[in-house]
């Protein structure tokens, strides 16, 4: 554990509209190009170990990955802090990009393994500090539309991958898959250079280097032995046993010192929570089930079915598909009755259910009966991420908000590195040990992926019959996992969502690898429920609690009236409305006519009813504080009590529209 200290405070400077759609323009980019990385190799690996070799441990391409974005996200958001984030983005840019550049080069598998490694070092640091830097530039009141949009991008991007890789791969070269990375990133360094003034915040910073190194040890350990153990047994039993013994050794270490960090990466005291433990299990799980099928079922659509990698990609976008949609619906129907407990028990069902009937595939399956089955999947998926970070920070305190809610996503992210190298162990461990006993005469296909193209006939058919073999104890695994997960999921005590808990549906389904702090997380919640149009029915709600017929436009004005002592200038007001197309119409004329103000010259004024009513929407604003943040001790917790007063008076400043005006405003823009 590492104290760092800022000496200066810069004050926040004013980014510009045209400045901040431009470091937008570059943060989605790479964050596009970061989590596309995740997935983007799945329908290209065929392809990568013909030219390269390694066909037995294909699946270490996308295991490098994702194990050092993994290891990376805690420590980037406290860099970002320490640093500059712009310092932190720029440094994340271009460790992404040499990465990429020296995966585009490379000459064999180890080579392709260790640069996709350094890529991953980078692009973790890009999907975490992408969130972080909306914060930077946008205003609370836009904030939650502009987040959304972030965490759009890194779940469509999960399937666009295979896509995008297996069209790159059709009509150009694998290794543009990576060399495509370097205009973008290049272009998005050079606007983040010269756009992004961050701004620093005196405080004193904790960094657990140690748990860091110590997690990464435990978990590079896990994944070698997972994938390679069989092979070591047999081979080198002694490498395997110290494999194993540093394994222990570094989990011990990581489990010692987190017990004395200041501020840890996983403090035990979550493992106490029932609630946390079970959300983190089945996180686990869902990451093996996403990334296992992600990385296996392109395999099975080129190498079985005969289909190029662009076909490959489509039939995949069906599981993605059906996240999106039972994620959406799921989140509407939890805003309106309140109760979550169901959809990670339907979810881890659906799951199950998906994942045995891929276990059941044969060589007479179609891909679109494959590809139906991923869209079950993908249903059951959606049902289940989000909702359990719900459940967290429904049941940690105000202090553990923020490492709760990024320790659940860790262990997806850990889900994801283990499933790939476990399924793919697996899987070539059947394949070789089937094929050995029943046809030698197909072991050359073992390890030269142009003796498998160039099979046919009966040899051919041979070949795929084993093959499907192979996967069939991949799925078996993971629907015995999944059917864990569906247990678990009845242990999930419900119990009334916080006021502070947001029940919205999200756009970020698969939910992005975060590091934030407690107040960071509880800020972040605040921005998506008091969303712009979202804040249309808050007002609309907080008119009918006082018994008025004002819309929402007009309370918010009168409210803006009484702000400013009863009487603004109009011209002042007509400011914050925004551009004149954009206005709400006749809104001084209808508070007018309503009795709540009036003309004096250049001002409008609050008449003595439109004030009784400000003095009543005060009382009621101050209540509903109160009851927003009744479960944390207001004088424990001062800083969230600023936070709040300090987004509400950013919300205050732009009247709220009603939700299918903005949808129509901001598809225009």
């Amino acid at each position: 554990m590492m104290q760092h200290s800022r000496s200066e405070a810069l004050p926040l400077p004013e980014t510009s509209t045209r400045d901040r759609m431009a470091i937008f323009f570059a943060l989605s980019l790479v964050l596009l190009l970061a989590s596309l990385d995740q997935t983007i190799v799945a329908t290209a690996l065929p392809t990568i170990v013909r030219e390269i070799g390694g066909l037995s441990h294909l699946t270490w391409i996308v295991t490098a990955y994702l194990l050092a974005t993994t290891v990376v996200v805690p420590v980037y958001g406290k860099l970002g802090d320490l640093f500059g984030r712009r310092l932190v983005l720029q440094a994340a840019v271009i460790i992404f990009l040499v990465g990429s550049a020296l995966c585009g080069i490379a000459q064999n598998l180890p080579e392709l393994i260790a640069f996709r490694i350094l890529q991953g070092l980078g692009g973790g640091g890009l999907i975490v500090t992408s969130v972080a830097v909306v914060g930077d530039i946008v205003p609370p009141r836009e904030r939650g539309k502009y987040q959304g949009f972030v965490g759009g991008i890194f779940g469509l991007s999960t399937v666009l991958g295979p896509l995008i890789g297996g069209y790159t791969v059709d009509n150009f070269s694998w290794r543009w898959i990576f060399l495509i990375n370097l205009p973008f990133g290049i272009l998005a360094l050079f606007v983040i250079n010269r756009t992004f003034r961050p701004h620093l915040q005196k405080s004193n910073i904790y960094i657990d280097y140690a748990g860091a190194v110590l997690l990464g040890t435990a978990l590079s350990m896990l994944v070698l032995i997972t994938s390679f153990g069989a092979v070591l047994v047999e081979e080198a039993p002694v490498s395997l046993f110290a494999f194993s013994l540093l394994g222990v050794v570094s989990l011990a270490s990581f489990i010692y010192v987190e017990t004395k960090a200041i501020d840890p990466l996983l403090p035990l005291s979550l493992f106490k929570n029932r609630t946390f433990v079970i959300a983190a299990s089945i996180g686990l799980i869902v990451g093996l089930a996403l990334f296992g099928s992600i990385t296996l079922l392109p395999l099975y659509f080129q190498i079985v079915k005969g289909l190029d990698p662009t076909s490959a990609g489509w039939h995949l976008t069906p599981m993605m598909l059906g996240v999106f949609t039972s994620s959406i619906v799921s989140g509407q129907i939890i805003a309106r009755i309140g109760r979550y407990k169901i959809f990670p028990v339907m979810g881890t069902g659906i799951m199950t259910i998906a994942l045995l009937a891929l276990s059941r595939i044969t060589i007479e399956t179609t891909p679109f009966t494959a590809s139906i089955y991923m869209l079950v999947l993908g249903l059951g998926l959606g049902m289940v991420m989000q909702i359990l970070v719900m459940a967290v920070q429904n049941a940690v305190d105000f202090e553990q908000l923020g490492v709760a809610t990024s320790g659940v996503t860790l262990f997806r992210s850990i889900g994801g590195c283990v499933g790939v190298a476990m399924f793919g162990a697996i899987f070539a461990f059947v394949l070789q040990r089937e094929i050995m006993a029943s046809a030698p005469e197909l072991s050359a296909a073992l390890t030269n992926p142009d003796a498998v193209a160039a099979l046919s006939g009966e040899m051919k058919s041979a070949y795929d019959n084993f093959f499907i073999g192979a996967l069939h104890p991949v799925f078996r695994t993971a629907t015995l996992l999944a059917l864990a997960a569906f247990l678990l999921s009845f242990a999930i005590e419900e119990v009334p969502l916080r006021s502070s808990i947001t029940r919205e549906p999200s756009s970020d389904p698969l939910l992005m690898p975060r590091d934030a702090t407690s107040l960071d997380e509880l800020e972040r919640i605040v921005e998506r429920i008091t969303a712009r149009e979202n804040r249309w029915r808050v007002y609309q709600t907080a008119a009918s609690r006082l018994g008025i017929e004002l819309e929402p436009d007009e309370l918010w004005l009168l409210a803006r009236l009484g702000e400013r002592g009863g009487q603004a200038e109009k011209e002042e007001l007509r400011g914050k409305l925004g551009p004149k197309e954009m206005r709400p119409p006749h809104l001084f004329g209808r508070l007018e006519a309503a009795g709540m103000a009036r003309e004096a010259g250049s001002l409008i004024e609050l008449t003595d009813k439109g004030g009784s009513i400000y003095e009543r929407l005060l009382r009621q604003r101050e209540a509903d504080l109160a009851h927003m943040l009744h479960d944390w001790d207001r004088n424990e917790h001062p800083e969230v009590v600023a936070m709040m007063k300090k987004m509400a008076n950013s919300f205050a400043s732009s009247p709220p529209v009603p939700p299918a005006f903005a949808i129509s405003s901001s598809t225009a823009h």
